[in-house]
């Protein structure tokens, strides 16, 4: 779960930094990306998660 805020606080950064910086489209996409990445491990977690017999 570290991992998943690690990259939330990353690809945030990014976005402010991108968004206040003029000319920084490349920080803004990068961020949205990197954003988007990790939705994707998140719910890739918890599918996996979902999936493991209970004990």
């Amino acid at each position: 779960m570290a991992l998943f805020y690690l990259l939330l606080t990353a690809a945030i950064v990014l976005i402010i930094i991108g968004a206040t910086v003029d000319g920084m489209l490349h920080l803004i996409s990068a961020g949205v990306l990197l954003l988007i990445a990790d939705v994707l491990y998140l719910a890739a977690r918890s599918v996996l998660r979902s999936r493991r017999p209970a004990h």
